[in-house]
C-alpha cells in the first residue's frame, strides 16, 4: 500500500488538511493547493462564531499523531472553540509545524482539473492517465500531476443569493453594497456596518439565527439596531432546533436561546416572505416579495443573507461527476442528506464509496460534497478523507470500514413528518401522561380516541 502516489488535495482548511494527514500517513505524497494566503482562509472569514461541537469532534486522528511529536497542547475535548480557536490552537500550527508545511502551497487557486491527454468525452485508456491541475499562484499559470484528486475547496465563498428561486434577486447586484451574506461579525469587525441601523436578515439556518442573536444583543447596547427575520417559511419554531435533545449541546443551546428572543419580542417576524426584488429607496434598502405591483416590502438598511451555500463546479467541467441533479451531492450519498427528505443534523457515516465518481481516482470531501444540504459536520469530514485514503492507497477493506459514531439531533424531519418532538416547541412538548405518545400533541390525539398526531 506504500506506492508512492501524488495525492492533490484542493483546499486547506480543517478537511483538507485531515485528508494531507491520512495520504501522509499511507505513505503517499499529498500537495494541497490553498486559494488563500494562508491555510484554512475560509475560517478566517467567521473566526468570531462559536462551534456547535466540542474540540473532541473537530480534532482529525491523523493530523493529532503528526501534531504529537512537536510538543502541541491538545485543546480540553469538552470546551467548544471559535474559528479562530480553531485556527490558533489546531490549524495553523498543523500546517505550520508539520510535515505538512512541505505539502501546502498557499495563493494557488485552482483553475481546472483534467486527466493528461483525455478531455471529458474520451474513454478508453483513461483510468491510467494522471490527473492534471492548473493552477495561478500570481506569478503565472502552473501545471501540477497527481495519480488521485481530493476536492476539499468547501462552499463558503459561493454563498446562495436571495432570490427564492435559486436566482439572484432583481437588483440584487446592484444593491450590493448593502447586502452581506453568511454570517458577518455584527459585533465585532463590522460593527459600525449595522449598530444603530435596521438590519434584515433572510434564512431560517444556524446562520441566520446566530446572526439575530447577535444583532438583539447588539441593540441593547446601540439603541436604534432593529434586527428584522425575513423567513421564507411559514413557521419559524421550525428553526428552534432540538433543544435539550440535541447531543451537539451548544446547538441546541441556540435553538433555546433564539427562541427566548423571538417570544420576548425583541426580533420583528415576516414570516412566508420570498424575496424577488431589492431596489434603492432614498438611500435605504427597499426589500420586496412578490410582483412590484403590490408586493410585500421591508425597508431596511442593511440585509444579510444566511440562506446556505452551493458548491462551485466551474473547474471540474472536464472531469466525469455523477451528481444528484437536485443536492448536487454525489449520487449515492444524496438521498442521506435530502433536504427535502429529512433534516437531520446527523447522516450516517460514509466514505469513498459514496464519495467516488465515473472519474476513478477523484473525489469530493467535506462540505462541499454535501452540495446544497445544509447538515455537514467537520467529523464527518474527517471520517470521508480517512476512508478516501485508504482507497487511493488501495486498502479496500479500511475504506469500507466505519470509525465514527456521530451524535444524534434533537429533532429530524423525514418526509416533512417530525420526530424526535419531545423537544419543547415541537409538536407541543413532551407527553406528560401516555406513555406510548411521542410528544404532547401525539397525547392528546390519543386520549381523544385517534390513532395519534401521525409525526411518529
Amino acid at each position: 500500500m506504500r506506492d508512492g502516489k501524488m495525492v492533490a488535495i484542493v483546499g486547506a482548511g480543517p478537511v483538507g488538511l485531515a485528508a494531507a494527514a491520512h495520504v501522509l500517513a499511507r505513505g503517499m505524497s499529498p500537495v494541497v493547493l490553498e486559494a488563500g494566503p494562508e491555510a484554512g482562509h475560509a475560517i478566517r472569514q467567521w473566526q468570531h462564531v462559536q462551534l456547535f461541537s466540542p474540540w473532541e469532534y473537530n480534532i482529525d486522528k491523523a493530523a493529532a499523531r503528526l501534531l504529537a511529536p512537536t510538543g502541541w497542547n491538545s485543546p480540553d475535548p469538552q470546551s467548544y472553540p471559535t474559528g479562530g480557536e480553531l485556527l490558533d490552537r489546531y490549524l495553523t500550527p498543523l500546517a505550520t509545524r508539520t510535515p505538512l508545511r512541505e505539502a501546502i502551497r498557499t495563493s494557488s487557486r485552482v483553475s481546472a482539473i483534467s486527466r493528461v491527454g483525455f478531455d471529458k468525452a474520451r474513454t478508453r485508456g483513461r483510468e491510467q492517465a494522471p490527473f492534471e491541475i492548473r493552477y495561478r499562484n500570481g506569478s503565472g499559470p502552473e501545471v501540477l500531476r497527481a495519480d488521485a484528486v481530493i476536492d476539499t475547496s468547501g462552499t463558503w465563498f459561493s454563498p446562495n443569493p436571495a432570490g427564492s428561486n435559486g436566482l439572484p434577486a432583481i437588483g440584487e447586484p446592484e444593491c450590493a453594497g448593502r447586502v452581506a451574506y453568511g454570517m458577518p461579525d455584527v459585533r465585532g469587525a463590522a460593527r459600525s456596518r449595522y449598530a444603530g441601523k435596521t438590519v434584515a436578515v433572510l434564512g431560517a439556518g444556524h446562520s441566520a439565527v446566530g446572526t439575530l442573536i447577535d444583532l438583539v444583543h447588539l441593540a441593547g447596547e446601540v439603541p436604534g439596531t432593529q434586527p428584522v427575520w425575513l423567513l421564507r417559511g411559514a413557521d419559524p419554531a421550525k428553526a428552534f432546533g432540538g433543544g435539550r435533545n440535541d447531543k451537539l449541546a451548544a446547538r441546541g443551546e441556540l435553538g433555546s436561546a433564539f427562541a427566548a428572543l423571538v417570544a420576548a419580542g425583541k426580533i420583528r417576524i415576516e414570516t412566508e416572505f420570498g424575496v424577488t426584488h431589492l431596489t434603492d429607496s432614498e438611500g435605504r434598502l427597499k426589500i420586496a416579495a412578490g410582483a412590484l405591483s403590490g408586493a410585500r416590502h421591508v425597508i431596511a438598511d442593511e440585509l444579510i443573507v444566511s440562506t446556505g451555500f452551493r458548491p462551485d463546479f466551474s473547474f471540474l467541467s472536464e472531469l466525469r461527476l455523477r451528481l444528484d441533479p437536485a443536492i448536487e451531492a454525489p449520487v449515492a450519498l444524496a438521498p442521506l442528506i435530502d433536504p427535502n427528505e429529512h433534516s437531520c443534523g446527523t447522516v450516517r457515516p460514509h466514505g469513498a464509496r459514496e464519495l467516488a465518481h465515473d472519474e476513478p481516482g477523484f473525489y469530493l470531501a467535506g462540505m462541499k460534497s454535501y452540495g446544497r444540504a445544509p447538515t455537514f459536520l467537520m467529523m464527518t469530514g474527517y471520517e470521508q478523507v480517512r476512508s478516501i485514503a485508504a482507497d487511493i492507497a488501495g486498502d479496500k477493506r479500511a475504506a469500507a470500514r466505519v470509525e465514527l459514531v456521530l451524535p444524534e439531533t434533537g429533532v429530524c424531519t423525514r418526509g416533512g413528518l417530525e420526530t424526535a418532538a419531545a423537544a419543547s416547541g415541537c409538536c407541543g412538548g413532551p407527553p406528560k401522561d401516555v406513555s406510548s405518545a411521542c410528544c404532547a400533541a401525539d397525547e392528546t390525539a390519543k386520549t381523544s380516541g385517534a390513532s395519534g398526531c401521525g409525526c411518529s
